[in-house]
């Protein structure tokens, strides 16, 4: 069985523009225009835990299992264009999409129809800093993808039982992804919510949720000290 319906890649990019000024909901806004107009900032709604936390308690609670026989090629080819996700199959690959998704103030490199970003501007969410990236191979990794919840993480919690396409949905799944400062992206390695959270705090009521969205997807389990971390921080929204 695939997981449910993606929604589409581009509607997601409020997401990179949340937490920065405190717990906030999912509001509709595209981060890649760098555009806010000119009218002022309506007050940030405060983020609303409840359908998180009944998400939470709908997740199953077990060990972590071994992490035997896992790799990054038991989800697919890295940031693959040849996905079940929607935005897949546009041309471009995961990795620029999310870029694209995420960076203001882009260019491009030429002769790729828009799709390979050279330049922009990230404003991180992780760490409430702003990052320039330049495209380069002593400079690309300032700004890394990370898989909210990674793939270690998921093998070791359900994902072994998921087929192949549905491994590599969720490695390619824009609700999964999450352009971001590269060291920090780096310290959090495979961890779960029970070992490492955002270092800006504003943020982490929409990080846990949407690790809870994606377990939930993909039938993914938590352990008790996941979940009562992720309880936490839910409660504290």
């Amino acid at each position: 069985m695939r997981p449910h319906p993606r929604t589409a890649l581009l509607a997601l990019g409020a997401v990179t523009v949340l937490g920065l000024t405190g717990c906030s909901a999912i509001v509709d806004a595209d981060p890649g225009t760098g555009s806010l107009g000119g009218a002022p900032a309506a007050p940030a709604p405060v983020f609303d835990a409840g359908p998180a936390l009944a998400k939470l308690d709908t997740l199953a609670v077990k060990g972590r299992a071994p992490k035997t026989g896992y790799t990054r090629e038991q989800f697919g080819p890295s940031w693959s264009d040849d996905n079940g996700v929607e935005g897949g199959h546009n041309g471009c690959d995961t990795r620029n999409d999310i870029l694209r998704r995420d960076l203001v103030d882009l260019t491009y490199k030429s002769s790729t129809r828009d799709c390979v970003v050279a330049t922009g501007t990230l404003h991180d969410t992780y760490t409430g800093t702003t990052i320039a990236f330049v495209r380069g191979q002593d400079t690309s990794t300032a700004v890394q993808i990370d898989h909210v919840v990674a793939l270690s993480d998921a093998w070791q919690k359900g994902a072994q039982q998921l087929s192949p396409e549905q491994r590599r949905d969720l490695a390619n799944d824009p609700r999964n992804l999450q352009a971001v400062d590269g060291p920090t992206n780096s310290q959090k390695s495979d961890s779960d919510a029970a070992s490492w959270l955002p270092p800006n705090k504003a943020y982490r009521c929409t990080y846990v949720a949407r690790q809870v969205d994606v377990k939930a997807l993909y039938r993914l389990w938590v352990t008790q000290a996941e979940k009562d971390a992720m309880s936490q921080v839910l409660h504290s929204c």
